[in-house]
């Protein structure tokens, strides 16, 4: 029996832990011991548990914790068939959001690059080797998701600001086309996709909710819900996409 194996990068976050909690409830429910999630944490180990959940430390700014990530889940499982990068940074306690040229930090942006565009490419490096192994085909292909966000979206761009946000996620989306090209040519039907959840309420986006119109507040269990299915609906050959939370095409 082949064992679907899920891996949550910010197993912690918002999104990250609606998406764990709802695969191990999908599980639990119908009684499937064939569906195993492994999920990340950055520094406390959630008190959060299932029985087909293995909870491991990631710190996505460090290669080597990447690469140690991977080999503990290679020592458990021959496989993954989804990897879902949920990892962002928009703002830290000590920096927001640049509203103009004048507030850019190179720290700040250099910290944004890291995180939101780095971390993406170094997954993709060291957990290969996992994906390569899961059972795949043009219509159920193996998944490498990453949560992007639509301001990165250059032509999309209407109202300026947020560079470091803003550079650092459309860096992102072309480390990924540039992913999804290599191993369109290499690593055989996997779907390589960025995905713009919607505005979600976490502490991501708390401090810019304001701004947001009635009805376009995400649950963070919600917008899991709609990534998660329109992941399940993907074939091979959407590899390279840029989608939003209900699976419509957002321009580069």
């Amino acid at each position: 029996m082949n064992i679907k194996t899920y891996l949550i990068i910010g197993g912690t976050g918002g999104i990250g832990q609606a998406m764990v909690k709802q695969l191990v409830a999908s599980a639990a429910s119908e009684k499937n011991n064939s569906v195993r999630v492994f999920a990340t944490y950055h520094r406390s180990v959630p008190a959060f548990e299932a029985e087909n959940l293995h909870w491991l430390q990631m710190d996505v700014s460090d290669e080597d914790s990447i690469k140690q990530a991977a080999e503990i889940i290679g020592q458990q499982s021959t496989h993954l068939d989804w990897i879902i990068n949920c990892v962002g940074l928009l703002h830290t306690e000590q920096s927001q959001p640049e509203k103009a040229l004048r507030q850019v930090e190179a720290e700040f942006f250099l910290q944004n690059m890291q995180v939101n565009a780095l971390a993406g490419l170094l997954i993709a490096k060291h957990l290969k080797p996992l994906l390569t192994k899961a059972e795949r085909s043009i219509d159920q292909p193996a998944i490498f998701a990453t949560i992007s966000a639509r301001v990165g979206s250059i032509s999309d761009n209407q109202m300026g600001g947020w560079y470091s946000y803003r550079m650092s996620k459309a860096a992102l989306n072309m480390g990924m086309k540039n992913l999804s090209i290599e191993w369109g040519r290499s690593l055989k039907n996997v779907c390589v996709v960025v995905m713009q959840p919607g505005t979600v309420n976490t502490q991501l986006s708390a401090p810019f909710q304001g701004n947001v119109a009635d009805g376009h507040l995400f649950s963070p269990a919600y917008s899991a819900e709609c990534l998660l299915e329109v992941l399940a609906s993907m074939t091979a050959t959407q590899s390279g996409s840029f989608v939003d939370w209900a699976g419509e095409s957002i321009p580069w």
